[in-house]
């Protein structure tokens, strides 16, 4: 199963926000794009919290959830932004404790701060 959130990237990079294959799920690093309006929040805070909403939504799709994450990725420009994200995932991951991995990074847009990427089984 692939799942989309209707990006444009995804349609011109061709990818898939989210690939089943059971007994994981493997969702695409995700940046803070509000997907509805297409626009970017300024602060990494709103970005962190975007990323995990479509991610969320995405694992909902595939059957999964936050809760069933086992690795994370966090990737960002600036490593300085990172203790500012740490409130957010920590709350967001506090059942799950998934391994995680956090590394400096240009991204793809220069507006993006962060990119999350995670894997999660299937309960």
């Amino acid at each position: 199963m692939r799942i989309s959130t209707g990006s444009p990237f995804e349609e011109k990079i061709g990818y898939s926000r989210a690939a089943v294959a059971p007994p994981f799920v493997f969702v695409a690093g995700t940046t803070g794009y509000d997907y509805a309006a297409m626009t970017m929040p300024d602060r990494v805070e709103d970005q962190c919290r975007n990323a995990l909403a479509t991610i969320g939504r995405a694992l909902e799709q595939a059957g999964s959830g936050l809760d069933h994450v086992v690795k994370v990725t966090y990737i960002l420009p600036d490593k300085a932004d990172w203790p500012a994200c740490w409130p957010i995932t920590s709350q967001v991951f506090a059942r799950a404790r998934p391994a995680a991995t956090m590394f400096s990074a240009a991204l793809q847009e220069p507006e993006m701060k962060i990119e999350i990427e995670v894997v999660a089984t299937l309960p």
